[in-house]
């Protein structure tokens, strides 16, 4: 498969700025692999294609406000820190974006906040993910993550054009968010409400959760045609024992497993054993899944709307079908769904 296989024209109007008002209320397109037929409902529908003991694999990576805003020592020029990964806790070291990063030269410091209260030196201008900032701070590293979380902003993605607001900091974040680590939500699970996931709980489902806290490696451009030559910035995967016994036991009773998102997709298919059951994990992966690909552990997925040329679009057409992706995708559009991160969700089996 080449990227302009991936290709498509997406109007803009169909790019979600705002979540649907109800998180179970997005739509749901519903895709049957078998008998290769594409179903309309609303997320909350989604109960009725799952059993008792089926699983659902949830990842509970939780975004924290990676968004800063400073300014440049002398020139005062704005400057927008995208903080991608902590490098070291003890130096305050961090790979960061910087924008625009032609400003930015090593040795530069930039001040964040009204009285300035926070301090950066820029030592690094050379990493594959951009900048290296060593955070000036003398107090101690709990104060100073309480600091970034003051400062910064719930980080929501470049195409959605308006100002953040309140309701972000809490629908940008899945209810089931616990582990602090992501520079984006796992978008798929943004829909589930607390009273879906108890209908699903007293239905019989049960729930796995992992953690992917998903970084760059997710959002990043493909820029070459051979797809095998695209590398994956790595992420950071944490699955432990109660996923792995859950998981592995509906694998054993032919039951249904559905990986909530491209995220929780990557995390599992990242530790897969040779008798195709999920390992334990504790590392960083970057894997990347393109057609053609042969699946390990889930049978179904759920996953939003995605751009053109994504890797995301690719993971679903490789798990899909490439020619029945494209045929839900071109009836999306017609249908007028919502895509990207506050988008309309696709459930397939």
């Amino acid at each position: 498969m080449k990227l302009s296989h991936f290709n498509f024209d997406l109007p803009e109007e169909l790019l979600a700025e705002y979540p649907s008002e109800n998180r179970d209320e997005a739509r749901l397109m519903v895709l049957n692999r078998k008998d290769q037929t594409i179903e309309h409902k609303y997320f909350k529908d989604l109960i009725d294609y799952f059993d008792e003991d089926d699983v659902m694999i949830l990842n509970n990576t939780k975004v924290f406000p990676a968004r800063l805003y400073g300014n440049k020592e002398k020139t005062g020029a704005r400057i927008e820190v995208f903080l991608l990964r902590e490098l070291n806790e003890e130096q305050r070291l961090w790979d960061v974006l910087v924008d625009p990063a032609r400003k930015i030269r090593i040795g530069n410091k930039l001040y964040f906040g009204e009285e300035e209260s926070l301090v950066a030196e820029v030592i690094d201008n050379t990493t594959s993910r951009g900048r290296t900032l060593r955070f000036l701070y003398d107090g101690s590293y709990r104060d100073f993550r309480v600091k970034l979380n003051e400062l910064g902003q719930t980080p929501l993605p470049k195409y959605i054009k308006r100002e953040v607001e309140p309701e972000d900091e809490d629908r940008y974040q899945t209810i089931f968010a616990k582990n602090e680590g992501a520079v984006a939500a796992p978008t798929a699970g943004l829909h589930f409400s607390k009273h879906l996931l108890k209908r699903l709980e007293i239905k019989g489902v049960n729930f796995a959760e992992i953690t992917l806290h998903v970084g760059l490696g997710t959002f990043n451009p493909v820029e070459v045609e051979d797809l095998s030559k695209h590398k994956m910035d790595s992420e950071e995967i944490i699955i432990k024992t109660p996923a792995v016994d859950t998981i592995n036991t509906a694998i054993k009773n032919k039951k249904r497993v559905c990986a909530v998102g491209t995220t929780a997709m990557r995390a599992i298919e990242s530790s897969v054993s040779s008798s195709g059951t999920l390992n334990e994990f504790d590392g960083w992966s970057n894997k990347f899944i393109f057609p053609p690909y042969e699946f390990s552990i889930a049978n179904c997925m759920i996953t939003n709307f995605h751009t053109p040329k994504s890797t995301l679009l690719m993971m679903a057409s490789a798990f899909a079908g490439h020619d029945f992706i494209k045929k839900a995708y071109d009836e999306a559009i017609k249908e007028k769904y919502k895509f990207y991160s506050y988008g309309d969700a696709m459930l397939i089996l």
